[in-house]
């Protein structure tokens, strides 16, 4: 935690340093995003400050007291160690909390991916329920949703689909959606009742702002297609379909929803750059392992986050122990118990780091 207080303080000074210096001021572009990253790792440098001078005030009392004999001397100070010591405590739990990418990234905007797993046709299915049930909680929370890129397959289903949402405490409320999403039910196309397991894997990517992100146009390779889009008087007659290839990180993102290429080619960089930031902030994790105990489940996209038994109208979290008898209404968008349920685990989870 130390080292990486260290960084932020560091990064605090830059950034004071930029923000005064002629460049930046005359670029107002620039000068906001700095401002706003500044503000934003305020409150952990300034209790990282105040943490250094209680530790050296501490080291120092203890020096003193090694040094003295006279016993009313030693009282005093010792009584003054144990109010510093309590103090350490305390600015170590408030630092802890606002370290916390929950604290942090509270209210990020977020692109949601979600892809059919295994068992064909009804997999599809699943992953368009899955779809419904979060733009309906979006709805329910006043959030707005805006559809990215979407596929259907042979049964009505989704074969895959990105979806953007807006609003206050999104990312709180979406973060640990990630991972396996696994339903058990009959098929309508089961004949004779027999209970199937299909999958969905969901992916949460944080949309980046220009503070987080800068991606070079020459690692870019943009290809244009004609979209498979619908038939008859609708149909694509241009290369309005866009593909883009990150070159450094071989990361691809397609997407023909539009009729507009210029529209296909914004929606599909919006993709790419969350990917992008996604793949950087789980390889800073991986470095960080100490500060990320605080995340419930390991955030794998091969992790098996959850099990939808239909016949027993019941839902399980497996890295919470939680169940919740209430399917249908958490699949009409009555999501905030399970979320609830996940932030209070997260909370519980970083005290004890």
């Amino acid at each position: 935690m130390f080292e990486q207080l260290q960084r932020l303080e560091d990064r605090y000074n830059e950034l004071e340093q930029l923000l005064s210096s002629f460049e930046v001021f005359s670029d107002r572009e620039r000068s906001n995003n700095l401002a706003r990253e500044l503000s934003g790792i305020k409150e952990p440098v300034s209790l990282f400050r105040a943490y250094k001078k209680v530790l050296k005030e501490v080291s120092d009392l203890r020096g003193v007291l090694e040094e003295k004999h006279d016993q009313e001397f030693i009282d005093l100070a010792n009584n003054e160690l144990r109010e510093l010591e309590s103090k350490e405590k305390e600015i170590e739990g408030k630092l802890k909390k606002a370290l916390t990418q929950e604290d942090k990234d509270a209210d990020r905007d977020v692109i949601l991916e979600i892809r059919q797993g295994t068992g064909g046709d009804e997999a599809g299915l699943f992953a368009a329920d899955l779809y419904r049930m979060y733009t309906k909680y979006a709805a329910n929370k006043g959030w707005t949703t805006e559809l990215m890129s979407a596929t259907d397959n042979e049964s009505g289903g989704l074969k895959e689909v990105s979806f953007a949402v807006k609003g206050k405490d999104v990312y709180r409320r979406f973060r640990f959606e990630s991972g396996v999403h696994r339903v058990q039910r009959v098929p309508t196309t089961e004949a004779q009742g027999r209970i199937h397991t299909s999958t969905a894997t969901v992916a949460v990517l944080m949309e980046p702002e220009e503070v987080d992100l800068t991606i070079d146009p020459g690692d870019l390779r943009i290809d244009t297609y004609r979209s498979s889009g619908p038939g008859g008087q609708h149909m694509q007659k241009t290369d309005s379909a866009v593909r883009i290839t990150h070159i450094p990180t071989g990361v691809v993102v397609a997407c023909q929803d539009e009729r507009s290429q210029l529209k296909n080619k914004n929606k599909a960089m919006r993709i790419l750059r969350a990917k992008i930031l996604d793949a950087r902030i789980e390889a800073e994790s991986k470095k960080m392992s100490q500060e990320r105990k605080s995340q419930v489940g390991s955030g794998d996209r091969s992790e098996k986050i959850r099990t939808y038994n239909f016949p027993d109208r019941r839902i399980t979290d497996h890295r919470i122990n939680f169940t919740t008898h209430s399917l249908e209404a958490v699949l009409e968008g009555e999501f905030d118990e399970i979320s609830d349920a996940l932030i209070k685990a997260a909370a519980e989870a970083a005290e004890k780091i």
